[in-house]
């Protein structure tokens, strides 16, 4: 199973109550940087949170992305006309962590009312199944989170990814009463979407005839934690490190070992790794897509669409019953 510990964080609750009160400075959508529509201006770090922050504010907001469709979140460089735009922002959503560019963008914004994903849930270090996990933080291949490797994918895990929703709507709402009771609306209306996403995935994943998976990056450990399965990433929680050839050999073994029918890569990444070690080993490749970004290479158009996808390709690869 995916080795795990759990990073502590100052009380949960009261990073909440902060993301909220952050908020606090901007009053309603009169506030100044609204648009000319007196929506708020909203402006998500990449696709998970802009999706999320669509959803909550509905049509009380506008909302922008730093990473556009097609490019690698991880990679993203801020250019200074994007910083700019960015300080004129009435709320950032972003995730610390994920993309150096993006907090250091931030640091100089200096925007006030700024929510950070990653506080409203609770991080954890994951590495992937078997003795790799040794050497993911040791070589440098997680993210700079303050901590050792925090995996900063929770947008993955369904329910981690409602405690982002209601956090952003609790700050919402505090930012802009006026349309407090649409904000709580919508957010309700998304957590019990993904309520019932969750739900799909424990049904249709219980009973398979492998737990074990491959993919390009250890993207999906907090997924496989919540649904009883094995990740195998080629690489780590960087999608560009580059395996070891011990590495690749000891994935071959685990192929063997656990009935391994699919290696997956991802739209955003380089396939090469895993089309090789698919070729090595004889099995097959498929799409498991970690959701940083779509474009129309996507099994879908939006969050819940390429989720469904992914279950569909893992319970194929994984022989569900």
């Amino acid at each position: 199973m995916n080795v795990r510990r759990l990073i502590p964080t100052a009380a949960l609750a009261g990073a909440v109550a902060l993301a909220g009160t952050a908020l606090t400075a901007c009053s309603g959508a009169g506030a100044a940087g609204a648009d000319q529509d007196g929506k708020l201006s909203v402006t998500a770090s990449f696709y998970p949170l802009q999706f999320l922050a669509e959803q909550v504010g509905g049509d009380h907001v506008k909302v922008d992305t730093l990473t556009k469709p097609g490019v690698e979140p991880h990679d993203l460089e801020i250019t200074p006309r994007q910083t700019g735009r960015l300080g004129e922002s009435d709320v950032v959503l972003y995730l610390k962590g994920l993309q150096p560019a993006v907090d250091k963008a931030v640091a100089q914004s200096g925007v006030k009312n700024v929510v950070n994903a990653a506080a409203l849930t609770t991080l954890e270090v994951h590495g992937t199944s078997g003795e790799e996990d040794h050497d993911h933080a040791a070589e440098g291949h997680g993210h700079d989170h303050g901590g050792a490797a925090e995996d900063p994918h929770v947008w993955l895990d369904p329910v981690k990814y409602a405690e982002i929703a209601k956090g952003f709507g609790a700050a919402l709402e505090k930012t802009d009463p006026a349309h407090a009771a649409d904000y709580r609306k919508n957010t309700d209306e998304l957590v019990t979407k993904l309520g019932a996403l969750d739900a799909e995935f424990k049904e249709g994943l219980k009973n398979t005839a492998s737990k074990t998976f491959i993919t390009t990056h250890s993207a999906f450990g907090y997924f496989a934690e919540r649904y009883g399965l094995d990740q195998e990433g080629i690489s780590g929680v960087d999608p560009e490190s580059e395996p070891s050839p011990a590495r690749m050999k000891d994935l071959q073994a685990v192929a063997k070992k656990d009935n391994v029918t699919t290696v997956f890569f991802e739209a955003l990444a380089s396939d090469k790794t895993a089309k090789t070690l698919a070729r090595d080993t004889g099995l097959r490749t498929d799409v498991l897509d970690p959701l940083e970004g779509i474009t129309d290479k996507s099994q879908g158009s939006d969050y819940f669409e390429v989720m469904r996808s992914n279950l569909k390709n893992l319970q194929k690869a994984l022989g569900a019953k």
